[in-house]
Formats: C-alpha cells, structure tokens, sequence
C-alpha cells in the first residue's frame, strides 16, 4: 500500500490495484503512472479548440490524450476515456484497453513531422493531463528542446508540487474554473474549488493561462457567483507581483444535455452572453463559446 500525491484525494493504492483516477497504480510499492504513454487520441487541432484565444491564435497544435480523470463531472464530453474505470466497466473491456503506446521520444517526433503543415507543439488534453504527468514531464522536455511549445488543458486538480515539475517546460494552459463555491465542486463535481485556485494562481505566475467556465443551468448560472468569479480573477499576479489578472482571457461556454445530465436543457444563449457581459465587467477577454 502506497499514498498517491497528486491531488486531494490522497488515495492509499495497494499493489497492482488503481487509484480513484483509474491511470495510478502502485507498482513494487511505489506510486507510478499506469497509463504512462497509453494514448486513446492524437489529432492535430486549431489551437483556437483548446480553447486558446491570444496563443499563437491562427496555429495548429498536435492534441493527444489518455483515460482517466480525478473529477466526476456529469456532464463529462470524453467520459468514455475521462470515467474509464465506469466506462469500461459497463462495456466489460479490461483497463487501458483501446490504447496505443507511444513512447515521448515517439511523440516528439511526431510532432515535429507536422510543422509544415502548422504545428507548433503537442497540448495535452482530451482527458486528465495531471493524471500522468510523468509522461508529460518527460514530453515536454524533448518538445521543448526542439523549440516547440506544450499546453496543458487541465481541470487544475493537483498539488503544487505536481505543477511545478511540470512548469519549466509548459507554455500554455486552459484550466477549468467550473464555478465558483465549494459545494458545487464538492457535490456536483466531486472536487476542490481551493486546489483549483491555488493551482491557477501559481500557473498565471510562470506561463500563459486562460481560463474556462461551462454554464450548466440552475447550477453555476448566477450574475453573482460570475461577478465574484471573475473579481477573484482580476486579483491574479504574475511572478515578479505585477497585476495580470484582468488580462486573463475566460472562456464562457453554453452547456449541452450530455452523459449523467441529459435531464437538463442546454443554456439559455441569452444566459450565456449576460454572463459574459457580467464578466467583463473586471476582465479584458471573455469570450462565448457553443452558442
């Protein structure tokens, strides 16, 4: 039995068995990423789908992905590969199964044979990037050494020291911020608003952050839960203290019945565009997204 650190669960793995993520095993009594190099999507996207707005706006980046997540979101859009120890259990396949290996020298590679056709580095996404980060760590390492650039779309659900291994090597991210009070991290999500914000405070301090936030009906949609969001935003500073936080762009999204919330109408759009006018009240760049 060993404890894994990577986010506030803190689960006690025994050997050969997995954490709650599904992608952390304990292996010879050590905690190690099970999933290390198991890729379920590699595409090559428009950095614009991450959502990145004011990175490289215009480029292409190789986006990758693997299974396992930390959170339950309901709503989940990659559930079959993020709930991969429930989606597989309903389809009674085996752990990690519809995977291919591929090693990071692999993937370095591969990204550099796309930069003629616009590709500017590898984003990891899809599912729960933090998850594995030692692959990520040991990615990024040789993407950069090739000039290239890595991204992050994380749920920010990870301790600090996780983050900072990765830090030296990553350029951008797109962190959720899903909402803005304990009990709907906590009860709707299964998760941690204050391991989010402190994970975002130190990210803006060291690379390019942007910021999204899915409105689900009845549930994160009030003016004032915005107005108090996007206030705590502004606040944010970079690492020498300079005020950065009204430049930090959000990203407001319409939501779509989906998965466990099919019970739920898609946001109102009007909801969504008063929303971002509710933020942009505090910040430079909101942008709507899905309406």
């Amino acid at each position: 039995m060993a404890k894994c650190e990577v986010c506030f669960r803190q689960c006690e793995i025994g050997e050969g068995m997995l954490g709650f993520c599904g992608a952390r095993t304990c292996k010879n009594g050590r905690i190690v990423c099970a999933n290390y190099g198991r890729l379920t999507a590699v595409m090559l996207d428009p950095i614009e789908k991450k959502p990145l707005a004011r990175f490289y706006p215009g480029s292409r980046i190789l986006s990758v992905g693997s299974y396992g997540c930390n959170l339950r979101c309901p709503f989940c859009q990659n559930y079959e590969i993020s709930w991969s120890k429930e989606a597989l259990a309903l389809s009674g396949r085996p752990e990690g199964s519809g995977t291919y290996l591929l090693a990071p020298e692999e993937l370095a590679e591969l990204a550099a044979s796309y930069r003629a056709r616009g590709n500017i580095g590898v984003a990891f996404t899809y599912n729960e990037p933090m998850i594995s980060y030692e692959y990520i760590r040991d990615t990024a390492r040789l993407i950069k050494e090739q000039g290239m650039k890595n991204v992050l779309v994380t749920n920010g659900t990870a301790e600090l020291p996780v983050l900072e291994e990765l830090l030296p090597y990553i350029d951008a991210m797109n962190i959720d911020l899903k909402g803005f009070t304990d009990s709907y991290y906590r009860e709707v999500l299964g998760g941690d608003l204050q391991m989010v914000l402190r994970f975002i405070d130190r990210a803006v301090k060291s690379c390019h952050v942007e910021l999204t936030t899915l409105i689900i009906p009845g549930e994160n949609d009030g003016e004032e839960e915005m107005r108090e969001l996007s206030a705590w935003v502004a606040k944010r500073k970079d690492g020498e203290g300079n005020p950065i936080g009204t430049e930090i762009p959000l990203h407001i999204s319409r939501f779509f019945p989906r998965f466990h919330m099919t019970d739920k109408e898609a946001t109102d759009v009007g909801r969504v565009y008063r929303l971002a006018e509710v933020a942009r009240e505090r910040l430079s760049y909101v942008y709507t997204g899905n309406c």
